[in-house]
């Protein structure tokens, strides 16, 4: 576990600046027959100018399951130097949680596929989200099933890296069935129950403790002790002191590029 001060997070929070290209609204599932799944399930692609081979993070916005919408990506994140995919998902009561995951893994799909295209490296894909993004990407890189469906292997993610993300069954679904944020469920939907000893690297981001939603720092630290517990050789757990649930995204953002530098350099070794 690291803890990160205020003043040495501030510090750390530098802009890589470049110019990027963008593609907008590009759909990446599609149905004659769901109006909703065609409106929620496009994406959006930042790439610097010139792009080649590069990394590549997938990012899903926050919002409780409920709400969001894929423009809601940090800036540095989009100014960093990697290709960017941001996606847009089916949303809390229209879809299910189940809608949820499934969308993320679409669009993880349709990135694997098709990001050499548009410059980033099928070899070099992270996962990465914001709340409710850090809770799809979990699922997805846990429990395999979710990408299997397309034929990829969830071990093919470079790494996974969840802002602030439910590790439990996620509240708002909890909500559908009748419970409060305040009781845990631990069943299917909750990446706690997924963890393995030979997922890709995660690097787990939280806020303060005193400053989360909900009791989110210890569930995520509970989170990266089963890791450790199962013998995991690359899990890693921040917390950003001084930042709370909605403003940990910024900051989080030079840790995801000092730890995608890391894990691929761990790998051309």
């Amino acid at each position: 576990m690291k803890r990160l001060f205020l003043i040495l997070t501030l510090a750390l929070v530098c802009c890589d600046l470049a110019s990027a290209q963008v593609v907008k609204d590009l759909q990446y599932a599609s149905s004659a027959t769901d109006a909703y799944l065609q409106e929620r399930c496009k994406l959006d692609i930042y790439a610097p100018e010139g792009a080649k081979d590069l990394p590549v993070i997938v990012w899903f916005h926050g919002g409780g399951l409920t709400g969001g919408e894929k423009t809601s990506v940090p800036r540095d994140l989009k100014e960093s130097g990697y290709v960017v995919v941001s996606a847009g998902y089916r949303l809390i009561p229209k879809g299910t949680v189940a809608d949820c995951i499934a969308d993320a893994a679409a669009a993880v799909a349709w990135t694997f596929d098709n990001i050499a295209a548009y410059g980033g490296s099928p070899d070099k894909v992270f996962l990465s989200g914001h709340s409710a993004g850090g809770y799809l990407i979990d699922m997805l890189g846990l429990d395999k099933h979710w990408l299997a469906k397309y034929g990829i292997d969830a071990d093919r993610v470079a790494g996974l890296i969840p802002f602030s993300g439910q590790v439990l069954s996620h509240y708002n679904y909890r909500q559908t069935l009748g419970m409060t944020p305040y009781q845990p469920l631990i069943d299917e939907y909750a990446p706690l129950a997924h963890v393995r000893a030979d997922a890709p690297p995660i690097v787990i981001i939280s806020g303060d403790r005193d400053m989360e939603l909900y009791g989110r720092y210890e569930e995520t630290a509970y989170f990266w002790r089963l890791f450790k517990m199962v013998g995991h050789p690359d899990a890693t757990l921040y917390e950003l002191q001084g930042f709370g649930h909605g403003n940990m995204a910024d900051p989080a953002v030079q840790i995801l590029k000092d730890n995608v530098r890391r894990i691929l350099r761990a790998r051309s070794r």
